[in-house]
């Protein structure tokens, strides 16, 4: 019998766990080890500040999931992993394994940045908690109003968050009747806009440029942050911008336990696979999601990264488990799909209306890519969201 650890209970640690467990059948353990005992649908957090999500709609406990699939749950976090003997050291004893899949997602940096973060001077909606504590300073700014900066710092790789957030916050300003008294910058390190992390598509730019002028709202590529004071974002460039109200994507480094457990990551923390998630060094370790070094075939000239969250993580995750499943099996072959060929499927919600992106690779070279505006109530992304959440609370890891 093998025994499978998986390390991450989001989109790519549980869609790994239950892909491994489904096709490895009771002969086999799976086990998952996660610091969460629940997961949350990280895309909806966008909706929170504005008070049209709480968090607990969005929110599935993972036990109940796993029992019934047959997947070991530990609720721990990691502390360490050693490759060399095979063994996962947790705040709750240890764990040995026989492949791992590493699904750990990232650290979140605000410290790279000074004044960056909500224990400082901006807000965030990469946790519930960020989320909740950006709707209390939402509401004090509706009360209050005055300038708003949103956007993404240097190194961050999830600038369509910030754009939901940037579309949604100027929508909802209307709403609540204040928007004549709130100026709106946005702030990118792309070399313009849509670019995403993946080097753009056609017709993306004029699209977002267009929304900019439509909606009145300032923007600057090419941005570096410097710091943020309590009321202004500093450039790098010089530039000042005053603000009673400020949400910046920070930048991401991989899982802290992956960066003290000597060459199981890169410097980041972040895991070097080949284009079947497999480890570089160690055989029977994998990796999915945003816990993958992807590095960037293209430059730019502010550092950015790409986007790994969502459908990649999922697919990623899938072809991770199918080849430890395969190896397990006595098969040597393997799946092959590098996050570059992996198919792009976004809706970007633009503020009570959104925008269709659908490529059939996320990296250049592509043979299809659109963007397509949909000027209506926000039907798919809705739709998308109450569908997964279905998927995830049945255990169906195995349908898109």
């Amino acid at each position: 019998m093998a025994k499978v650890a998986v390390i991450g209970g989001s989109f790519a640690g549980l869609t790994g766990a239950l892909e491994a467990k489904r096709k490895l059948g009771p002969g086999h353990q799976v086990v998952l080890v996660s610091n969460s005992e629940s997961f949350v649908y990280i895309p909806s957090l966008i909706w929170v500040p504005f008070g049209w999500r709480e968090v607990r709609d969005i929110t599935v406990p993972l036990r109940p999931v796993l029992d019934k699939a047959g997947v070991e749950f530990v609720h721990a976090s990691v502390q360490s992993v050693d490759p060399g003997v095979n063994r996962i050291v947790t705040s709750v004893g240890e764990i040995d394994y026989d492949f791992l899949l590493v699904a750990s997602g990232v650290n979140v940096r605000f410290d790279l940045i000074e004044g960056l973060g909500p224990d400082r001077h901006t807000h965030s909606v990469c946790t519930p908690a960020h989320a909740e504590e950006a709707r209390a300073a939402w509401e004090r700014l509706v009360g209050d109003p005055g300038p708003v900066v949103i956007g993404a710092s240097q190194g961050a790789s999830c600038m369509g968050a910030g754009y939901e957030f940037l579309f949604n916050l100027e929508y909802a300003a209307r709403k609540a009747g204040v928007r004549d008294r709130i100026d709106i910058t946005w702030i990118t390190p792309e070399p313009y806009l849509a670019h995403f992390g993946i080097d753009g598509m056609t017709g993306g730019e004029a699209m977002l440029k267009s929304f900019m002028k439509i909606f009145n709202i300032n923007f600057i590529v090419n941005s570096e942050i410097e710091e943020v004071t309590a009321d202004e974002v500093v450039l790098k460039s010089g530039r000042r911008l005053p603000f009673k109200y400020s949400m910046i994507i920070p930048p991401f480094n991989g899982a802290r336990f992956v960066r003290e457990s000597g060459d199981l990551g890169d410097d980041k923390g972040f895991i070097p696979v080949d284009d079947g998630y497999r480890h570089k060094r160690y055989p029977n370790v994998f990796a999915a999601g945003l816990a993958v070094a992807a590095p960037l075939p293209f430059k730019t000239p502010v550092p950015l990264g790409m986007p790994k969250t969502g459908f990649p993580s999922d697919e990623s995750a899938k072809v991770a488990a199918h080849n430890i499943v395969q190896l397990i099996k006595g098969s040597t072959k393997l799946k092959q799909k590098p996050f570059g060929k992996i198919p792009g499927l976004c809706v970007l919600d633009a503020g009570h209306k959104e925008v269709l992106i659908a490529t059939n690779h996320l990296l250049k070279p592509r043979q299809f890519a659109v963007m397509i505006p949909i000027p209506v109530a926000n039907l798919v992304k809705r739709a998308l969201e109450k569908y997964f959440l279905w998927k995830t609370r049945t255990g169906k890891s195995y349908l898109l």
